[in-house]
């Protein structure tokens, strides 16, 4: 009968072991789910001020590091065993692996066996790890938000809204009750209504250096408007940490109040522009002010977006080329430069800097429909889809974006904070989030529990 030498009984005790660790794995696993449950049921009879849907989310991370550091555990007795058994050995004077090893060739050995041990804890950790603390990362706030005042008069949804570069400083909404407001930050009154257009007004956009507001319709017209107004005296904040929450109101008292509030009485009105602008066959969804105020664009359902002389409401340029209706247009701050996206999943940028020639760029970095692209007030553009991405790009090289924000809903209309490169993101299940321009994640604005088409009112938050 042939006799087994020492290298093969190694390596049929070897693998045994190998074999071992995996039905141990497998019976780890196949008991996890069963353990989950049982935790789960656990969680929900106890105490606790966090949802349970978030105290889910950390039961699962939990579960995933202690699942990992298991397997490690078991690796690492598996690996010890082997040593111990070749260390054994060698004290026996046997051969591993057909040579004669030393003292000194056993210690290398030995030492060469737990350093990759320590590298494989040390990688192994770093991995599972890192995807816990993405997961964290994800839902950290580093900015707290409050509601400070609501500005109350719209008797239907409000689509845009837009804040004065001039003084006085105003704050300008854009409502599907065909009229757009201006209203005083400070003190949320009402000082004037525009009432000039006849179907739903989409945008509001205010002048870089006069008293003039530029507003799209969906009378497929963009009126142009002067305004004065006074701003009142503002009156001492209430103590907000003593104003009873939304929640805690009852339904009956919020009817109450929503009914009182249906429109403010005393807001003078202005029915006639100072310049209609004409030439668009279809919604005018958004319109902007080029740098300088001489000019406007304007973008339309039509799929062409229109640029305008302001003083003579001629039509210079039409601008041509998305293959389906456009959903947003806007302005550089310093610069000659348009954005247009579409439903066409493109977004364009056009270049007027050179008086003779008037270049185009097609960009094709989502995959549903881009529903804005703004400029920040450096070299970068930022636009969002109903992919349910938005995406950061830097003008200076628009191969692909410097950053890209994964959202769980798709993204509406986007604005970027001019002062502190802030990104709001309002989203169709009425969240709106906060971004800096690297794409991390700094809070979410309160959640209203008003209904979207109910009269609507558009807050400041701090």
């Amino acid at each position: 009968m042939p006799v087994e030498s020492g290298s093969s009984a190694a390596a049929r005790q070897a693998k045994q072991k190998r074999k071992s660790h995996s039905l141990s794995i497998r019976r780890t696993n196949s008991t996890e789910q069963e353990r989950l449950g049982l935790q789960r049921d656990m969680l929900e009879g106890q105490d606790s001020k966090l949802p349970l849907s978030l105290r889910t989310n950390l039961l699962d991370l939990f579960s995933q590091i202690e699942r990992e550091f298991e397997n490690l555990y078991i690796e690492n007795l598996e690996l010890r065993r082997e040593i111990e058994t070749l260390n054994d050995r060698l004290a026996d004077g046997q051969t591993v692996e057909g040579a004669d090893l030393a003292k000194g060739a056993l210690k290398t050995k030995a030492s060469h066996s737990t350093s990759q041990l320590s590298q494989k804890l040390k990688t192994t950790y770093k991995a599972s790890t890192s995807k816990i603390v993405s997961s964290f990362k994800a839902t950290t706030s580093r900015a707290v938000c409050q509601l400070v005042r609501e500005y109350v008069g719209h008797r239907d949804g409000i689509w845009d809204l837009s804040v004065s570069r001039t003084q006085p400083v105003v704050l300008g909404t854009a409502s599907a009750d065909h009229s757009a407001m201006l209203w005083s930050i400070e003190t949320g009154k009402c000082l004037l209504k525009y009432a000039g257009h006849q179907g739903s007004v989409n945008s509001i956009k205010f002048h870089p250096t006069e008293q003039m507001a530029l507003t799209a319709s969906g009378d497929q017209t963009a009126h142009i408007w002067r305004y004065m107004v006074q701003l009142p005296t503002p009156q001492p904040v209430a103590d907000i940490s003593q104003t009873p929450c939304e929640d805690d109101v009852d339904s009956s008292d919020k009817d109450e109040a929503d009914g009182e509030a249906e429109g403010p009485s005393d807001c003078p009105s202005l029915r006639v522009a100072t310049t209609t602008l004409r030439s668009h066959q279809g919604v005018v969804i958004a319109a902007d002010w080029l740098v300088g105020g001489k000019q406007a664009v304007t973008a339309s359902w039509d799929r062409a977006a229109n640029l305008y002389d302001v003083e003579t409401a001629e039509l210079v340029h039409s601008l041509t080329g998305h293959d389906q209706e456009l959903t947003h247009c806007c302005t550089h701050p310093t610069q000659r430069l348009v954005v247009t996206s579409s439903r066409d999943t493109t977004f364009r940028l056009w270049d007027f800097r050179d008086p003779s020639i008037h270049s185009v760029n097609v960009f094709q970095g989502h995959t549903d429909t881009v529903t804005s692209a703004v400029f920040t007030v450096g070299d970068n553009v930022v636009s969002g889809s109903d992919d349910r991405t938005v995406k950061v790009w830097d003008l200076k090289n628009m191969r692909s974006p410097i950053a890209t924000i994964r959202t769980d809903s798709a993204v509406n209309r986007i604005s970027v904070s001019v002062t502190q490169k802030i990104i709001a993101l309002p989203h169709d299940n009425r969240q709106v989030r906060l971004f800096d321009m690297a794409g991390v994640r700094l809070a979410r604005l309160p959640q209203s529990n008003r209904t979207v088409r109910e009269p609507a009112a558009s807050s400041v938050l701090l």
